[in-house]
């Protein structure tokens, strides 16, 4: 069904299925099927942004036409429809190795590049969005928009020209660092902090940031780095595909409650990770016990190349780990809407980027139908349900423009 359906016939559908399902969550089969085909159609009235997926990286890994339904991957333009994605910002990841071999701000322009070329060679299917306003009007058009991100701020290479460089090419946001500590700030998966927080050119970079519009992802940041860049931005930063640290405890790639405060008071928003490991705790354990057998075995047996590879795929495979479930994915959001409330929690699927590690019901871009579906469940509303999809986001990368306006506007006046 269109996006011009009937409002007031879905409301009395959704009426209908809500008086049956409602508080106690009844879902006789008849109820259920009636709230999938409401959740089907409310993902194709509704804008939907992704805040985050690694398309791109996927990509350079294996070549496939994604005009077409592909066999492997979590993006595709048939999926994604099917799904009623409307815009994705798809990640230009850098891996921490080129911090010091060099080559990062090469990868970053390749990446572009080919992003660029998905618009070109297939114009009818997708359309590269630069503002929430490009977002708002490719709506509905049967296209996806594309948003560019980078994943990884090495490519900035301790330029600060660095960062308007990558906006006029039309990335719209860095996440500073990624697995390891960079020039920028430290990271998250480090043991060792190298600044205990953010650089002295990141404290440099953070205003630039903020009078360029380019917007901050504190995603893969330590802790430490996280407060620095609330204290120093002038604009809300965003969280692009992070989850609750409530459901992970002690694993610092997520976000404590008080930091998740924080964010929200500074006008910013939480982009939910749908990966298993980010949502679910008992995943989180076995994957950190699987990692660690793994780095103990390679380390005292001396293995690299292809005989680390080998192993690791040896042992991956002999040691599967249960997926997550989408109601773990809810229960992520539920913890932040209860917490700061329902403006500062949206989608950051971080779809082939996580690969494998997919909660059941959320295995790729055709599944958002899934989650509409069991927020609805869960009571919330329509205009809750636009909020999460995309009015979020969309209203923060507004706000993150007019403040990069107005510093602009301050520095230019006498």
């Amino acid at each position: 069904m269109s996006r011009s359906k009937n409002t007031i016939l879905w409301l009395a559908l959704f009426l209908s299925a809500a008086c049956t399902v409602g508080c106690h969550r009844q879902t006789g089969t008849s109820a259920s099927v009636n709230l999938r085909r409401i959740a089907k159609d409310l993902a194709q009235e509704l804008i939907i942004v992704d805040a985050h997926q690694d398309v791109p990286w996927r990509l350079r890994k294996q070549t496939q036409d994604i005009s077409k339904r592909t066999r492997t991957g979590d993006f595709d333009y048939p999926r994604a429809r099917k799904g009623g994605l409307d815009a994705v910002f798809v990640a230009a990841y850098i891996p921490p190795e080129l911090e010091e071999k060099g080559g990062a701000r090469a990868l970053a322009d390749e990446t572009i590049d080919m992003i660029e070329s998905w618009t070109r060679r297939w114009p009818d299917k997708f359309a590269l969005a630069k503002s929430p306003a490009d977002v708002r009007d490719q709506s509905g058009q049967e296209r996806v928009s594309l948003a560019i991100a980078i994943e990884n701020g090495s490519p900035i290479e301790d330029d600060l020209a660095g960062v308007k460089h990558f906006y006029d090419r039309g990335v719209r946001y860095i996440t500073l660092v990624h697995s390891k500590n960079n020039h920028i700030c430290d990271s998250s998966y480090e043991q060792e902090p190298k600044w205990n927080g953010l650089s002295p050119f990141g404290k440099e970079l953070i205003p630039q940031m903020n009078r360029i519009g380019m917007m901050i992802d504190v995603s893969h940041a330590s802790d430490k780095a996280f407060y620095q860049i609330i204290e120093l931005s002038k604009a809300p930063v965003l969280a692009t595909h992070s989850a609750c640290r409530h459901f992970t405890p002690g694993w610092q790639r997520n976000m404590d409650d008080e930091m998740i405060k924080l964010l929200a008071k500074n006008g910013g928003v939480i982009q939910i990770n749908f990966g298993s490991m980010f949502v679910n705790e008992k995943v989180n354990r076995a994957f950190d016990e699987r990692a660690k057998h793994i780095t103990e075995y390679v380390k005292a047996n001396n293995l690299q190349g292809k005989h680390k590879e080998a192993y690791i795929r040896k042992y991956t495979r002999a040691n599967p780990i249960a997926d997550a479930d989408i109601s773990d994915v809810v229960a992520n959001i539920d913890h932040v809407v209860k917490l700061v409330g329902i403006d500062h929690v949206g989608l950051g699927s971080d779809f082939d980027g996580v690969e494998e590690n997919l909660p059941r019901g959320l295995k790729d871009v055709s599944c958002y139908p899934n989650l509409i579906y069991e927020l609805m469940r869960d009571g919330y509303t329509k205009n809750d349900i636009r909020k999460i999809c995309s009015d979020n986001f969309l209203r923060v990368w507004s706000d993150i423009r007019q403040t990069a306006q107005r510093l602009r506007s301050d520095t230019q006046s006498p």
